[in-house]
C-alpha cells in the first residue's frame, strides 16, 4: 500500500489526525520563512505521540550545523528532509553529523530535471520529487504547485522516493496511478489557510490514499 507523509504539522489535533489515519511519516517544518515553521522544542513535544508509530521528519532548508544540532537534541528525528541547495557532499555531512536518515528534495519542472537524482542516490536515504516553486516564492515547497506526474511512470530509482507538489484529497488517487509513487507527501493540500492544517482534510487525504 502507498505510504503517506503529512508535512508541516503544528498542532496536537493535526498530529492526532495524521496518526489516527495511519500516516507513515510526520513532517515538522523548521524554517522561519515558512507559515508552517515550528521551533525545534515545540516540534519535539508535538512529535512525542508519534514515536514508534510513524517516522518523524525534520523539514529544513540549507540548515547550518548549529541548527542541525538543535534539531537533533530537541526533536531526535528519524529523517531530516533537505529542501534547499544542498550538495551531495553536504547531504553526506548531514547524515554523519546527525545520525538521522536524509530525504533529499529534487525540484522537478520537466523531464530533464530527473537527471539530478543520480548525484544524490549514493548519499541520501530517500529522494523526494517536488514541483518547482513558482517565481518569487518565499519557500521552495509547500506552494501547491505540481509537475507532470507521468514523468516518473515506469522509472526505477536506486532509493525509495516520495512524490510531492500539489497533492490533495481529490487528486492523490490520480497522482499515485500516474506516477507509481511508493510514498506521497502533502502539505498545502490539507490546509484551510496558509499553514493551517485541517484535521478533516488530513483524514480525507489518508482515506483517499487507502482507496487508491
Amino acid at each position: 500500500m502507498t505510504q503517506t507523509k503529512i508535512c508541516g504539522l503544528s498542532t496536537p489535533e493535526t498530529v492526532r489526525a495524521a496518526l489516527d489515519g495511519g500516516a507513515s511519516h510526520l513532517g515538522f517544518m523548521v524554517f522561519p520563512p515558512s507559515s508552517r515553521n515550528v521551533p525545534p522544542d515545540l516540534a519535539g513535544r508535538l512529535a512525542e505521540p508519534a514515536r514508534s508509530r510513524a517516522r518523524i521528519v525534520a523539514v529544513t532548508v540549507d540548515p547550518d550545523d548549529a541548527l542541525l544540532d538543535v534539531i537533533t537534541a530537541a526533536l531526535a528525528p528519524d529523517l531530516i528532509q533537505l529542501h534547499g541547495r544542498e550538495t551531495p557532499e553536504r547531504v553526506e555531512a548531514v547524515r554523519r553529523r546527525t545520525g538521522a536518515g536524509v530525504i533529499k528534495v529534487i525540484s522537478i519542472g520537466e523531464a530533464a530535471d530527473l537527471a539530478r537524482i543520480g548525484a544524490y542516490e549514493s548519499v541520501a536515504d530517500h529522494m523526494m520529487l517536488d514541483a518547482k516553486a513558482p517565481p518569487g516564492s518565499a519557500t521552495p515547497g509547500g506552494t501547491g504547485a505540481r509537475f507532470d506526474w507521468s514523468l516518473t511512470a515506469g522509472r526505477k530509482f536506486a532509493r525509495p522516493w516520495l512524490l510531492a507538489g500539489g497533492l490533495d484529497p481529490w487528486n492523490v488517487r490520480e497522482a499515485i496511478h500516474l506516477s507509481g509513487a511508493p510514498v506521497v507527501d502533502v502539505s498545502s493540500g490539507v490546509e484551510r489557510g496558509p499553514g493551517l492544517k485541517d484535521p478533516s482534510l488530513i483524514s480525507a487525504f489518508l482515506d483517499a490514499v487507502r482507496r487508491a
